[in-house]
């Protein structure tokens, strides 16, 4: 096999290895931190100058307030490799943002902010990215190229990947590849999913509302019944991913809101429902909006109802490159010890804003396991007792940080 550090020796991986482990200390500490202090997307004021903090602490060239709260820390290798024409800029990307849930962990670092709690690990991301930063740059002899770690505010909504893109976060220098990963509670710890293509779903939200007309319970012939009307729209949605879809394709409609009437002998005048749609064949961007609204229109019709559509394109699927899947399924395979190691069978239907990153440059994001039911740390992401395995974090700065020398170097 390999070295993801092809100029050091046997020892001198043990070395780094070691010096990124005896980091873990202070990465639970700074992720405790953090996960006390939990903010909303675009509000991450607090964890903002934490990090900025801790950058400025260490002399690492920043910027802040990038799409509001967002930060990058810019670090140069000092290695020189004159036989390449090219000093590569690799990028590392960690979302802040937390999300409206009250914990209910009884343990010494749960969330201080009421009714606001980091239940999808972006604490642990946030933690991991620091620590990459400061061995980075305590080691940057150690490698050749740059490396810029973008700290992105609202991943969970309404997204902040793309503001930042906006922003410029890719350019100056322009950016040759980007990784990220996500502490996954859907894998046990020691192991760590990736796979090319699709890894996550593409996700679309909409509101419906439809029209009708109330009245008795008793006197239907005089209404337009509205739950009528809902019922067998919803009904027929279901018929999008069984019949228009090819089957090959994994896909998702699901309404996961109703609300219509006041009293049960009254007819609702009108009922509101709510949908989501994940998919990740990106040849259907744009289909299911169109099929949607024709159902609704169809039904509407045939009812005497009328209807008042929204649809929203969130992110579109996350999709790995083949090139830069393969560099991290390498080194993961060399940091992880444990006999399963790479997961390649680890799509889910969840969606991340980390997609359209991957669209600009080549990249991929991974999946770091971090569940321990031993330790009770088995909750799913999203739940209010989510807690993971700390142990986890070593692992994702040394993935990150083989992953540089190897790519840069």
């Amino acid at each position: 096999m390999v070295s993801a550090f092809p100029n050091l020796t046997s020892a001198d991986l043990s070395r780094v290895r070691l010096a990124i482990r005896n980091l873990q200390p202070q990465i639970i500490e700074w992720r405790r931190r953090l996960h006390q202090k939990p903010e909303l997307g675009f509000q991450e004021k607090l964890t903002a100058e934490f990090i900025a903090q801790k950058l400025q602490e260490w002399g690492i060239e920043h910027q802040t307030g990038i799409a509001k709260t967002g930060i990058v820390a810019v670090i140069n290798g000092e290695r020189l490799t004159k036989q390449m024409a090219h000093q590569k800029v690799l990028a590392i990307r960690a979302d802040m943002d937390a999300l409206p849930i009250q914990e209910l962990n009884e343990v010494s670092y749960r969330s201080q902010h009421d009714g606001l709690m980091h239940a999808c690990g972006h604490d642990g991301h946030t933690a991991i990215a620091l620590g990459t930063a400061y061995y980075l740059h305590q080691n940057r002899h150690l490698y050749s190229g740059t490396v810029k770690i973008i700290f992105q505010p609202a991943e969970e909504g309404p997204g902040g990947a793309k503001p930042m893109i906006e922003a410029g976060v890719l350019k100056n220098p322009d950016v040759d590849a980007i990784i990220g990963l996500h502490v996954w509670n859907n894998l046990p710890l020691g192991t760590v999913g990736v796979r090319p293509g699709a890894l996550m779903a593409a996700v679309e939200s909409f509101d419906c509302t439809v029209f009708g007309k109330g009245g008795h319970g008793a006197m239907p012939h005089q209404t337009v019944d509205s739950v009528i009307v809902a019922a067998q729209i919803i009904n027929a949605l279901q018929t999008i991913v069984a019949r228009n879809v090819n089957p090959i394709d994994s896909a998702v409609v699901t309404v996961g809101k109703l609300h219509a009437g006041t009293k049960r002998n009254v007819i609702a005048d009108t009922a509101e429902m709510s949908g989501t749609v994940r998919y990740f064949n990106t040849a259907l961007a744009g289909f299911f909006k169109n099929r949607i609204e024709q159902i609704i229109s169809g039904i509407c019709d045939t009812q005497g109802a009328k209807y008042n559509l929204n649809y929203w394109e969130l992110y579109p699927a996350v999709i790995n490159d083949t090139t830069i899947t393969e560099l991290v399924r390498s080194v993961v395979e060399e940091v992880v010890e444990t006999p399963i190691g790479v997961v390649p069978e680890c799509q889910t239907m969840g969606a991340e804003d980390m997609s359209f990153f991957l669209q600009e440059v080549p990249g991929c994001y991974f999946f770091l396991g971090s569940a321990n039911p031993d330790k009770g740390l088995a909750y799913p992401h999203h739940h209010p007792r989510f807690d993971f395995d700390e142990t986890a974090l070593a692992m994702g700065v040394e993935i990150f940080v083989r992953c540089v020398e190897k790519f840069c170097n």
